[in-house]
């Protein structure tokens, strides 16, 4: 079996997916308003993908993972080679926890700590240098459609 995920896993870095982008907005409690395009990852397949294998980001790209129905929702870094600061928001896009540079490679368990609809992966540092904070909100096509 172990030999299986050690040839799997080297595909599964050539395989392509696609993901459909759009224009994210961060709103800032202080007023700021920070423009971003990001992917997104709404399918169980994208958000088991990620940002796994990238070996570069824009300063104003990332992803928006998006979960359905809120939920407690633990991440982690396996296989992704970028550093990330990453945003949890609930279902009106307000961000209730921050997790910033989390480590690449790391198997350590990254936890919403309560219930988020949205996860949102940026280059790490990002969030320190535009002073990204909960209680900022996210707002994109994805945070805003209705529900079905």
């Amino acid at each position: 079996m172990a030999l299986f995920f050690m040839v799997a896993l080297p595909a599964l870095a050539d395989e392509e997916m696609r993901f459909d982008k759009e224009p994210l907005l961060i709103q800032t409690a202080a007023g700021k308003v920070l423009h971003f395009t990001v992917e997104i990852a709404a399918t169980p397949d994208q958000r088991a993908r990620g940002l796994m294998f990238r070996k570069t980001m824009a300063d104003d790209a990332g992803m928006i993972f998006d979960f359905d129905q809120p939920r407690r929702v633990t991440m982690w870094m396996e296989n992704t080679i970028l550093p990330l600061d990453m945003l949890f928001a609930d279902d009106t896009g307000t961000i209730r926890h921050v997790k910033e540079k989390a480590v690449p490679y790391s198997r350590d368990i990254i936890d919403s700590m309560v219930a988020v609809k949205y996860v949102v992966e940026l280059n790490a540092g990002i969030v320190a240098k535009l002073g990204i904070k909960p209680g900022d909100r996210i707002v994109s096509a994805t945070t805003t459609k209705k529900a079905k």
